[in-house]
């Protein structure tokens, strides 16, 4: 059987992102798949994707009809490509340019020996490119702080720069994973390693600054990450 790898795009307000992102993709990686997850963007990001799909072959669509949250995104897309048997591994990155293509043949290179690989700015090489002093220690000490919460031994809990193997994804129930914004990121890596016993690698990535549109971080988002550890923990305790 041919093995495919398959590259999951979140996008929301990303026409001019994306465009970028995809071209970068498939001239480092020429014959992955990439599957963009569209919110119904107002600003056309679908159409931009349509069009592209005529160039590439590899490229597809999944339009959802309204913004509910990263999580939600990922779980719908993630459900909709573990069917295919010949995925060996899905990764999933984000639109603006943040998450360089350049480290995508080393997560594959990996994933064979690991079940999730996760692209860490926190290990040894790896870091943060052009942060204010506000945003590294909002970063650094969440990080912290959900480590310290729910005893989870990676560096970069938040990271969203990751490559997972199908077989794995298929075992989980994504029902159980009550995150729909960005503390999916976190509550994801917690199922993986204390419900399914995962073999982790944290590779080190250097995280860009976006290339132009807007941060989507918020005060939601925030109040979030902040909850969502006791949720987990709380959830932790409850099973045992």
């Amino acid at each position: 059987m041919n093995m495919k790898d398959i590259v999951l795009i979140p996008t929301y307000n990303e026409k001019e992102n994306i465009k970028l992102i995809i071209a970068e993709i498939f001239n480092f990686l020429p014959d992955i798949k990439i599957l963009v997850i569209d919110d119904n963007s107002p600003d056309g990001t679908a159409a931009a994707v349509k069009f592209l799909m005529e160039k590439y072959p590899n490229l597809s669509l999944l339009e959802r009809r309204r913004k509910t949250g990263l999580g939600d995104a990922y779980k719908e897309a993630i459900r909709k490509v573990v069917k295919d048997k010949e995925i060996r591994s899905v990764i999933t990155m984000d639109a603006d340019g943040s998450h360089s293509p350049k480290y995508l043949k080393s997560f594959l290179d990996n994933i064979g020996q690991y079940d999730l690989v996760v692209g860490s700015r926190y290990v040894v090489g790896g870091g943060v490119s052009a942060w204010n002093f506000w945003r590294r220690t909002l970063s650094k000490l969440g990080n912290l702080y959900v480590r310290t919460l729910v005893g989870l031994n990676i560096n970069d809990l938040t990271a969203g720069f990751i490559c997972a193997r199908r077989e794995m994804l298929e075992k989980i129930d994504f029902d159980n994973i009550d995150s729909s914004g960005y503390a999916y990121q976190i509550e994801f890596k917690c199922y993986c390693l204390y419900d399914l016993g995962a073999k982790i690698k944290e590779l080190p990535i250097i995280f860009e600054s976006r290339r132009g549109g807007e941060s989507k971080i918020s005060n939601q988002i925030i109040s979030e990450g902040i909850l969502a550890p006791w949720r987990i923990l709380l959830k932790r305790l409850w099973k045992k």
